[in-house]
């Protein structure tokens, strides 16, 4: 499980080496491991673009084995390439695609670089999966459910929105998978425990909100995944784009 890359290919690669996932030269070598990406893969950092390339490469690779979730900068990314600066109509404020994705990181670079096959593979991805009883997303929210009850009504919901060229679908979209923090506080258990009935598993797993943020330390002091909400919430993401290490975590299977 990997959280939140943000361009960082280099310590993104390093990481899977070292957990014997790719070989020194970035192929896979994980055998019938599973491996998946909680999303977020651009913005911030020098190479969004070759991180998606690299996950799409390894995905091929592995057969299947390697797999990733969509997260809301990919929504940013793709928002901008379509709409660019369009406002949204009927926003209080002027708002755009082109505004928020140079406001949250958004490189040139990887516009330039963007291609139809990176379009066509990102928007294929699920936003939620259950895996061995974990469920995975990319953002601590309960927004996921305002698109339906069950993982494949969420992900067909979200696909529709991303296969359309409806500006207010995909922004609506973007400020959906923006929110966070759904399990904090004295009822995040009970919060996370309503999810998990809703849609499935015994433990959410998630990136988006960064774990020192959480604890109020610096990224850097950060050195593995952290459990809270009475253990029933798994968050990955270490602050990659901010300091923090690049987390490959193993989950245990559901007994």
């Amino acid at each position: 499980m990997v959280g939140d890359v943000h361009g960082h290919l280099a310590e993104l690669t390093r990481a899977l080496h070292a957990a014997g996932l790719v070989d020194a030269d970035g192929d896979w070598c994980g055998g019938d491991a599973e491996l998946w990406f909680l999303g977020d893969f651009v913005d911030r950092g020098p190479d969004g673009i070759g991180v998606i390339e690299f996950v799409m490469r390894l995905a091929e690779q592995s057969g299947g084995q390697v797999d990733a979730l969509i997260g809301n900068h990919e929504v940013l990314l793709l928002g901008m390439h379509r709409f660019g600066d369009r406002n949204v109509p009927g926003a209080p404020t002027p708002r755009s695609f082109a505004r928020s994705w140079l406001l949250n990181g958004g490189l040139r670079s990887d516009q330039d670089r963007l291609t139809d096959a990176h379009i066509g593979w990102l928007t294929t991805r699920r936003v939620l999966t259950e895996v061995d009883g974990h469920l995975l997303m990319h953002s601590d929210t309960l927004a996921y459910l305002e698109w339906g009850t069950t993982i494949d009504e969420v992900n067909q919901a979200v696909r529709d929105v991303l296969e359309s060229d409806d500006l207010d679908h995909w922004w609506e979209c973007w400020r959906k998978m923006t929110t966070r923090y759904a399990f904090r506080g004295p009822d995040g258990a009970e919060v996370a425990a309503e999810l998990l009935d809703v849609l499935g598993g015994h433990e959410v797993v998630h990136g988006h909100s960064v774990i020192a943020d959480q604890l109020g330390v610096a990224p850097e002091e950060i050195d593995g995944p952290l459990r809270y909400a009475d253990g029933k919430v798994l968050a990955v993401d270490a602050g990659l784009y901010s300091g923090g290490p690049c987390l490959v975590v193993q989950l245990v299977a559901d007994q």
